[in-house]
């Protein structure tokens, strides 16, 4: 089961406003890049549900992480369907994350009581999200759906909505002033954070510098926001 509640698994996205997403065949990667992003100071990360046995390695990678990064929050993403969404609880998820909003996810996520985060492009599709129960929606593909105004245009009259753009996030001060100034509760980050060439490289180290930059510098927008 969960180790954590919905309740912390939204604070922690909220503290520091990035969760990095990722996936590789190769468990060890998995555990070198969580534990980068650990190091560079974040406390969330996605696996993504990607590749064949992606389950066995979020299994072995949430243990790992349990005994070496006290207090990581791992989670899962591109899960589409329920059946799916309830082995990766039965493996300890502490959240789920869809590209897609379907109804019988929410409901096995509720009845755990487990975070879930349904991707929306449309804002019917938000207003059934969060009356499905959901805390926080995931602007899916975040540039393509209409990028920070689609955000600001939203939150107009329904400024309660906590989203979470992923796709088209870059960890640059213009792009990432752009998306929380338009009001994002946190941002969703892959390839643009966690490079080809420094998985290639097996350049962690480059990456927990990456993550402290990125956590920084969203720091310093939201400080000038207010």
């Amino acid at each position: 089961m969960a180790a954590f509640s919905r309740i912390e698994v939204t604070l922690q996205m909220k503290e520091h406003g990035l969760v990095p997403v990722f996936y590789n065949p190769d468990p060890g990667i998995c555990f070198e890049v969580a534990r980068a992003c650990y190091k560079g100071g974040l406390r969330i990360f996605e696996l993504t549900n990607r590749g064949d046995y992606a389950h066995e390695i979020f299994a072995w990678l949430n243990k790992k992480l349990a005994r070496e990064c006290p207090g990581m929050i791992a989670g899962t993403g591109s899960v589409i369907d329920a059946p799916t969404a309830v082995l990766y609880m039965q493996l300890g998820a502490n959240f789920i994350v869809s590209p897609t909003l379907h109804e019988d996810i929410a409901f096995v996520c509720n009845l755990r009581k487990v975070m879930w985060i349904p991707g929306c492009g449309s804002v019917t599709e938000i207003s059934d999200a969060e009356r499905l129960g959901a805390e926080i929606v995931k602007i899916f593909p975040g540039s393509q759906v209409g990028g920070p105004g689609f955000v600001r245009a939203v939150l107009g009259p329904r400024p309660w909505t906590s989203m979470m753009p992923t796709g088209g996030v870059e960890p640059t001060e213009e792009n990432l002033a752009g998306w929380f100034s338009a009001g994002v509760h946190s941002v969703g980050m892959g390839s643009k954070l966690i490079t080809k060439d420094i998985i290639q490289n097996r350049d962690f180290g480059m990456l927990e510098e990456r993550v402290k930059d990125a956590v920084q510098l969203i720091q310093k927008i939201r400080g000038n926001i207010q």
